[in-house]
């Protein structure tokens, strides 16, 4: 019985951060590749070690790889990536954007790589 009551928590669990990630994740997967290829994609973020591809450009291509999997395929690794991805996203627009050109912000731009466009509707 502590199993059922168990797997009951897991799915809850699941569901919850599958709707946080759902809220906070507003560009689709094609609109996130195009966007990761693009040279101001790769210009923002921080690049630990001196390595050649910043840590939002890398969860930009988890979030793509993500998005491409239902719900009940999700890992372990997917769905705390998710949840990662959505405390990053609400500090980081809790911060703010600079009060000129948002629109060509590198705040705009690091938060695009984690999948969120403030300029979205």
């Amino acid at each position: 019985m502590s199993n059922a009551k168990h797997d009951a928590t897991a799915e809850l669990d699941r569901d919850a951060i599958a709707k946080d990630f759902a809220d906070a994740v507003n560009m689709t997967p094609s609109e996130l590749e195009s966007w990761l290829k693009s040279e101001d994609s790769k210009a923002v973020g921080f690049t630990p070690g001196g390595g050649k591809e910043s840590v939002g450009h890398d969860s930009g291509r988890k979030i793509v790889a993500i998005k491409h999997k239902k719900k009940a395929e999700l890992s372990t690794a997917d769905l705390e990536h998710m949840r990662k991805v959505v405390g990053y996203v609400h500090r980081h627009l809790a911060q703010g954007g600079p009060a000129d050109d948002i629109e060509h912000s590198r705040w705009r731009y690091s938060l695009m790589n984690w999948g969120h466009d403030p300029l979205k509707k």
